[in-house]
């Protein structure tokens, strides 16, 4: 997020003082006690999320967060991407046997049908209602190929 400017008091010869200008990494963890931080990119490897604060012995399934990403999965209306995604997750660790182990849990689900070559023609242009522009204002930078961080698959991790 970016850091308001930062102005000091002018010197008492009157001269202007320098201006700060900080900008800060795109924040991916949230929460205190219970934190979930995502990762991946659209048209990455995949997305998904660490879950940090879960106790023990609490009942998780593969098919408890898979109905959840089936709400969310891509291609089930017209007014959604097209892209075919199935949105299967797995769980990498922090889960045995249906319980939670009260350590952190990895979530992946692997990206299957990126497409890059479909979003050439978005370097020149903004996507209209997708938050690339802002992203590329704040951050000074940008990722064409689907969106990266500010794509609607970053959500995934928060589904899970």
């Amino acid at each position: 997020m970016f850091q308001q400017l930062q102005q000091q008091r002018p010197a008492l010869t009157g001269r202007a003082t320098r201006r700060a200008l900080r900008v800060q990494a795109a924040g991916s963890t949230y929460g205190n006690n219970f934190r979930v931080t995502t990762f991946g990119e659209s048209h990455g490897k995949g997305v998904g999320c660490v879950i940090d604060g879960v106790p023990p012995r609490l009942p998780i399934t593969n098919e408890e967060i898979q109905f959840e990403l089936d709400r969310r999965r891509p291609g089930q209306s017209i007014i959604t991407t097209p892209r075919k995604e199935e949105d299967t997750c797995e769980i990498l660790s922090g889960v045995f046997a249906g319980e939670s182990l009260g350590t952190p849990i990895a979530v992946l689900v692997r990206n299957k049908d990126q497409r890059s070559d479909d979003y050439s023609e978005m370097s020149v242009a903004y996507r209209p209602s997708h938050a690339d522009a802002t992203y590329d204002f704040k951050y000074g930078i940008r990722a064409v190929a689907g969106g990266g961080r500010s794509s609607a698959r970053e959500t995934i991790g928060r589904v899970a």
